[in-house]
């Protein structure tokens, strides 16, 4: 029965925001708190009673990537961590990440994170019931625990799993894989296909020290199991060259204080199908069965491996069967937004233009789970298959055909290629705190998302600590690193992608020198009206000197040292000191990243 403060405030109009977001995943809770850092009224509606998505609902407390680019509230996300546990080496007790925690640690960091903000509102075990576009923005109707209540905002972002609100209000969207021919990717099929990554139904397990053999399933077939790991059973595996033994499988995803998180790519738990366009009672049976696949790979774990110590953890999410609160899902519907980042866009960024929208960074390989999916023989290899770092364009935040909505989460226009790395959780946590900012900036200023300023949203991502491009020279906390990522994210002068190892990188190399050709190159592409030299001689402090009439005591306010014109200048010091004569972002850029007259 609704409550008589939830029947006034119906009748009075409902409660108003500046921002709505509807997701408490993990851009959702990201989003909504940059959007209250900076002023907005915001609220976040999330349908479960835990913020953070895949890395506390879903279970997935191991994060991939951007490990060397720690910065925003990723590198806050982590501060946290190793503040819990102790230490940075004490998040390392697995091998399939650096920092791994219990998935209801990180949803208590979540909250604490949000309870701080005093212009933040959280609804836990709420969701929207119908949204409705008005002269002023959005009206939602939203069904909670006590009742129902109308809410209304200036901005509306689209947090969920899905994108299920940016396909209510119809903005269109790709799904599965587009064909090479559409994005230009060599590496994506010949032909478009509708088929999307396996989904996995995480595991948390604790060691009981007795028997806990759990019931067989019904429909429990070990032979989809044999080859989850090195074991008499095993005898034809769909991947041979990934066949590891059973300690490394359960070593794979081991936690902070003993519980082994089982999300096992390997003829595990993963597990295909296509949720996307089901409706939600659809999704609940789907979800169990997702839920008796993994608890069939327990019952192998326990039964055939002899590992019959360990059970489902019994404190670890707030739910019955002692399982997480939602599936991980590794791919959604994607918009079709103001700019499609695909591969090429990845691989040469200096090629293109987008990369001077870059509003967060990402490190990881294209990964992609197909291997529970029947025929997965015939689709590209995308097992880690690598690429440089590089910078997400803002662009692919907004909807190409819906006013006033931002997209975050796992749904924003990308390739189905490009997916496969932006899907990791500190790419998507950045995501997020851009959608805030771009939200909280277009609701104090009353204007439509698109119409925000790329620079400003740069500036505001600098503000945070977080990172634009990811040169890996500096870390967020040197005084040069905004003046390195302003140089950077202009285009005057570039970095180097690289693989090293299993590592993506990218360089500015900024002690290394620099020629007046190339620097001038740089500077003529920024403004028309300074001259290309052709001359390949090193940039020296005494060309800086001669071209922006610097002293030594200018030079000693940039925080620079050794000024001595005979010498060759490092890149860095010509990024300085280009960021203080000419000032990169007094030149905006549109949404594609071409420079505004």
């Amino acid at each position: 029965m609704a409550t008589l403060a939830t029947l006034l405030l119906g009748a009075c109009g409902g409660h108003r925001y500046d921002v709505v977001i509807v997701g408490g995943g993990v851009s959702g809770t990201t989003a909504g708190v940059r959007s209250a850092r900076l002023g907005a009224t915001t609220l976040i509606v999330e349908q479960g009673p835990w913020l953070g998505g895949m890395l506390t609902s879903a279970g997935v407390s191991a994060t991939d990537g951007n490990y060397r680019l720690r910065g925003g509230m990723w590198g806050e996300f982590r501060d946290s961590l190793e503040a819990h546990y102790g230490s940075a080496e004490a998040l390392k007790t697995g091998w399939v990440s650096n920092i791994l925690f219990e998935p209801s640690v990180g949803a208590r960091i979540f909250r604490n994170i949000a309870q701080r903000e005093e212009h933040l509102t959280v609804k836990f075990n709420t969701r929207p019931t119908a949204i409705e576009r008005t002269s002023k923005g959005w009206k939602l109707t939203l069904q909670e625990e006590e009742g129902t209540q109308i809410v209304r905002c200036k901005v509306l972002v689209d947090g969920t799993e899905l994108g299920d609100v940016a396909t209510q209000l119809g903005v269109p969207y790709d799904k599965g894989m587009e064909s090479r021919h559409t994005t230009g990717e060599d590496i994506a099929p010949e032909e478009a296909n509708g088929i999307i990554q396996d989904l996995t139904m995480v595991l948390i397990l604790k060691d009981y020290g007795h028997d806990m053999t759990i019931h067989r399933p019904e429909g429990y077939d070990p032979e989809m199991f044999a080859c989850a790991c090195d074991n008499p059973q095993c005898q034809t595996p769909k991947e041979a060259n990934r066949l590891w033994s059973q300690q490394m499988m359960m070593s794979y995803g081991r936690l902070p204080g003993g519980k082994i998180m089982i999300n096992w790519p390997i003829e595990g738990n993963d597990y295909y199908v296509d949720m996307v366009e089901m409706t939600p009672e659809e999704r609940l049976q789907a979800t169990e069965k997702a839920k008796q696949h993994s608890l069939s790979f327990l019952y192998f774990i326990q039964h055939e491996l002899g590992l019959n110590t360990l059970s489902l953890a019994d404190d670890e999410f707030p739910t019955e069967d002692l399982l997480p609160l939602m599936p991980y899902h590794r791919e959604s519907r994607r918009i079709k937004g103001l700019v499609r980042f695909t591969l090429n866009h990845i691989v040469a960024p200096y090629r293109y233009t987008l990369y001077r929208t870059a509003i967060g960074v990402g490190d990881y390989p294209v990964d992609q789970h197909h291997t529970r999916y029947s025929g997965w023989e015939s689709l590209p290899n995308l097992y880690f298959h690598s690429v440089p770092s590089y910078g997400v364009p803002m662009g692919t935040l907004l909807p190409e055909s819906v006013d006033g909505l931002i997209v975050a989460e796992k749904s924003i226009s990308v390739s189905n290629i490009v997916n496969g790395s932006t899907r990791l959780q500190p790419v998507v946590m950045q995501v997020g705190e851009a959608a805030g900012i771009i939200a909280a900036l277009a609701a104090q200023e009353d204007i439509e998302p698109c119409e925000v300023g790329v620079r400003e949203v740069q500036r505001q991502v600098l503000a945070g600590g977080g990172y634009l491009l990811p040169f890996l020279d500096l870390p967020t906390t040197h005084p040069h690193f905004g003046a390195l990522q302003r140089v950077g994210v202009t285009g005057i002068m570039e970095g180097v992608g690289m693989t090293v190892g299993w590592e993506n990188q990218t360089w500015f190399r900024a002690e290394e020198p620099i020629t007046l050709e190339e620097l001038s190159r740089g500077l003529n592409r920024f403004d028309g009206r300074i001259p290309h030299l052709a001359q390949e001689s090193n940039v020296t402090v005494g060309d800086i000197v001669d071209y922006g009439h610097i002293t030594a005591e200018r030079w000693a306010e940039w925080g620079l040292e050794n000024f001595d014109p005979k010498r060759e200048a490092t890149r860095l010091e010509c990024a300085v000191a280009i960021d203080n004569i000419l000032d990169p972002f007094s030149r905006e850029v549109t949404i594609g990243g071409e420079f505004r007259p």
